[in-house]
């Protein structure tokens, strides 16, 4: 996946500077620069898609900072200028970066990358009900979903997870393996995508996998490998029922 970006400066030697760091980048694609960013908006406005800007900050007529705060769709940006006082209004702008000139080729490339993260993260919060893999039914030590994690999607097998734990916009899988994965995904998304006869959600924050149950008292479910859940006083007489039932 390529990031389709643009890169805005009215000082010559600046903007050929950035297209030539663009290029040497091979994720980002650069679709177009501007010497002004009323051209830049213009372009913008046409709707040709722009998913990455790098803009300068000090600029004539319109300055970086209006420039962005006057988009309707804001692209992830990455603010570049000569004057390190911009940087707290840049990053009020939610601005992913912040490059102050001269700029290495070496922050530059540590600007795109975190845009190539976000990215992708985001692309996974969009696709991620379209990714989980449907339940089999034949061979249920085959089943699996998959999960964007550490710059990669892996096939993590139902019998691996012990239990999932809400982090905000984020889920940290516990497995049983002992290992972690860390992916963007809301745990109330994530459930729906998980066979509910072996996963139960018996926290805001917690959904556990049946299959891993050694036991529990009145507030807390213990699981494989010594961990253990809450269990929310809202959620307890449906965990209790389903364990009980099962037992």
């Amino acid at each position: 996946m390529k990031l389709k970006s643009i890169v805005i400066d009215d000082e010559p030697l600046a903007l050929r500077q950035m297209e030539s760091y663009v290029a040497r980048v091979p994720f980002l694609e650069l679709v177009a620069s501007f010497d002004n960013a009323v051209e830049a908006r213009s372009y913008i406005e046409q709707g040709n898609v722009v998913e990455l800007i790098f803009v300068d900050i000090n600029m004539p007529e319109l300055n970086g900072v209006d420039f962005v705060r006057g988009l309707t769709v804001q692209p992830m940006i990455v603010f570049t200028t000569a004057y390190s006082e911009y940087a707290i209004e840049g990053f009020k702008l939610d601005a992913i970066d912040y490059l102050l000139k001269p700029i290495s080729f070496e922050n530059f490339e540590r600007a795109a990358k975190k845009a190539q993260s976000i990215a992708e993260l985001l692309s996974l919060r969009n696709s991620a009900q379209a990714e989980a893999l449907p339940v089999g039914e034949q061979n249920p030590e085959k089943e699996c979903i998959s999960i964007r994690a550490d710059y990669k999607t892996s096939l993590v097998r139902y019998s691996n997870i012990v239990y999932l734990e809400s982090a905000g916009e984020y889920v940290r899988l516990h497995l049983a393996d002992g290992g972690e994965l860390v992916t963007l995904f809301r745990l109330k998304n994530m459930e729906s995508s998980l066979p509910s006869d072996r996963f139960v959600r018996v926290h805001r924050s917690f959904i556990i996998n049946l299959d891993h149950v050694t036991g529990y008292t009145k507030g807390r479910v213990f699981l494989t490998g010594d961990e253990y859940a809450p269990i929310g006083e809202n959620y307890k007489e449906s965990f209790v029922a389903i364990v009980n039932k099962i037992g």
